[in-house]
């Protein structure tokens, strides 16, 4: 991978997630100021999941169909930078339900398809172990800015300026996606049945249970934190702050991939995520003070940074060659889309009826789940990579 294009896929990582840094904090926020429910939000925050229960699979279909990755990206792109423009002319609740829906069930199309693209070009070259990590961690740090950014502008004037932000971002990355290229994928004619071969295997099965509970953990975390922060007193900007120090723990791991995922088995890895998690959101319920809280982001280079590294890597073992858009499409509906739409209606339910601590017991719950569901596979049987 060339040095221009390795700019490029990291400028693509940088505002996709520099997005993604606007709406995780600030959406849940946004729509509360306009007046909506709990309930409502949790419905609206959903639709990032839900999109995905659908959207990666067709997406990744097509290209694996087309063999031309880069140009869904680049539709996508465009596509989705248009659909945001329309929040400026929308007044009630259905109208931002139907939005929600339409823009993320194109905006899901892109982190598949972007992995999987960059992937592809690195196991091309033989630099996986040493490269994705330094490319990836460029979204860690656009979702860092985004974060800081944001809190600061939205604490400073108005949260009322969340859509000319969004706006500004999503045009840019419509434009950075016609940097992007990838190496010339074999087309070949897509054999019938051929996914449903590699679903057979258990261990993929069990690795997919994993990643869905893994997801329903964090749901409540993406949905709800921000929310919960402001309850104990938070600003924006501080808010900002939490989020900002979780992103900059996965900047520092994906950094250092490389001598975790040469040295331990991808599944170890997994595992060791699974319990960080359980600890993380005991700590995030029961002892809510702020240096207990800065403890619990930095975990969050466990269970997310870890997690991401490693079940990308355990993907390539069976989805290759012409199923590799639909494997990674796979693991974005099965966690994302099911696991974090479940999750998230699970918290919203939980914390309308119980306390707010208590969504974050279940998020310890469901990550101790993940960790039976890993202890499932038989790493001994793979050749070591």
């Amino acid at each position: 991978m060339t040095p221009s294009l390795r700019w490029a896929f990291g400028s693509f990582f940088f505002l996709y997630f520099a997005y993604v840094g606007l709406v995780s904090p600030y959406a849940s926020l946004f729509f509360q100021d306009r007046g909506f429910s709990v309930i409502e939000i949790a419905a609206l925050m959903s639709m990032l999941q839900i999109t995905r229960i659908i959207g990666p699979f067709s997406w990744g279909w097509l290209s694996d169909y087309l063999s031309n990755r880069v140009g869904i990206i680049r539709f996508c792109s465009c596509l989705a930078a248009i659909v945001f423009l329309l929040i400026f002319f929308l007044q009630s609740y259905i109208s931002f339900f139907i939005w929600m829906f339409v823009l993320h069930t194109i905006l899901s199309s892109l982190m598949p398809l972007g992995e999987s693209a960059t992937i592809h070009a690195l196991y091309k070259d033989n630099s996986f172990d040493k490269r994705y990590g330094r490319l990836r961690l460029w979204g860690s740090i656009g979702f860092i800015v985004m974060v800081l950014a944001a809190g600061e502008l939205f604490q400073r004037k108005s949260i009322e300026l969340y859509p000319f932000v969004g706006a500004t971002v999503l045009l840019a990355l419509a434009f950075i996606s016609f940097q992007l290229h990838e190496p010339k994928m074999e087309r070949r004619k897509m054999v019938k049945g051929e996914l449903l071969i590699v679903l057979f295997n258990p261990d993929v099965r069990w690795f997919l249970v994993s990643g869905f509970f893994m997801i329903f953990a964090h749901a409540s975390f993406y949905v709800f934190y921000s929310l919960y922060l402001s309850d104990l007193g938070y600003d924006k900007f501080q808010i900002g702050l939490f989020w900002a120090l979780g992103v900059l723990a996965e900047v520092v791991f994906f950094y250092f991939q490389s001598k975790f995922l040469s040295k331990l088995d991808a599944e170890v890895i997994l595992q060791a995520a699974f319990g960080i998690g359980v600890i993380r959101f005991v700590l995030i319920a029961f002892l809510p003070i702020t240096s207990v809280l800065i403890v619990a982001q930095l975990m969050h280079a466990g269970t997310f940074a870890a997690h991401h590294s490693a079940a990308n890597k355990l993907l390539q073992r069976w989805f290759t060659g012409p199923l590799q858009a639909r494997g990674q499409a796979l693991m974005a509906t099965i966690s994302y889309g099911l696991g974090g739409t479940l999750g998230g209606l699970c918290a919203g339910w939980i914390w309308e009826l119980s306390q707010p601590r208590d969504v974050f017991v279940m998020s310890a719950f469901a990550c101790g789940l993940a960790g039976t569901a890993i202890q499932k596979l038989r790493p001994r049987r793979y050749p070591a990579s």
